[in-house]
């Protein structure tokens, strides 16, 4: 963006610092109108012909564009892979203590991946922790989707979960609740 000097067109069509539009001017003509009034003449539209200018304090329109970044930038949500381990031979309460914090995770908006961690001999059975894992998957199917099927990488078992079943889990409420409307009528 080119500020006062900074701009190389003979004529510029200027708008003032209201909004209302001044004219076609030369450009010795809109830096003497702006700098009367105590303002910056700015570039806005360099490929128009002539090049639009408005008549603005640029140091305040930065620090309000450099806000607004600001603004739209927290707006968004970073997702994060949270990762849980678990056992083969894990417990049924320690599965719904983990079960509990992938839920929680996936409630927040971050992806889950879990891994299955086999060790020594509990490698000769791996369907025992496959069991578990889709038991896991099932469970969490109302809020979650499964990227990719399960996958075997060396000694540990992982899928990694996506937050975003709620639309499947919301309508099916929805299409069972129209039976429900039309087997009572």
């Amino acid at each position: 963006m080119k500020v006062n000097r900074e701009i190389r067109a003979a004529k510029v069509r200027v708008i003032s610092h209201t909004g209302e539009q001044i004219g076609v001017l030369s450009l010795s003509e809109a830096l003497a109108r702006a700098e009367q009034e105590g303002l910056d003449l700015v570039e806005i539209s360099a490929g128009s012909n002539p090049p639009v200018c408005k008549i603005i304090n640029f140091g305040k329109f930065r620090y309000d564009q450099t806000k607004r970044e600001k603004e739209s930038k927290k707006a968004q949500h970073q997702i994060k892979v949270k990762e849980i381990k678990i056992k083969p031979n894990i417990g049924i309460h320690d599965l719904e203590t983990k079960k509990n914090q992938i839920r929680d995770f996936l409630v927040k908006g971050n992806k889950v991946k879990v891994l299955c961690v086999f060790r020594g001999r509990e490698m000769a059975h791996p369907e025992i922790g496959e069991k578990i894992m889709r038991q896991l998957c099932d469970d969490l199917e109302d809020i979650s989707t499964a990227e990719a099927p399960l996958k075997m990488m060396g000694r540990m078992l992982l899928v990694v979960l996506a937050p975003g079943a709620k639309k499947k889990a919301t309508t099916k409420l929805a299409g069972s609740q129209e039976e429900e409307k039309e087997e009572n009528d």
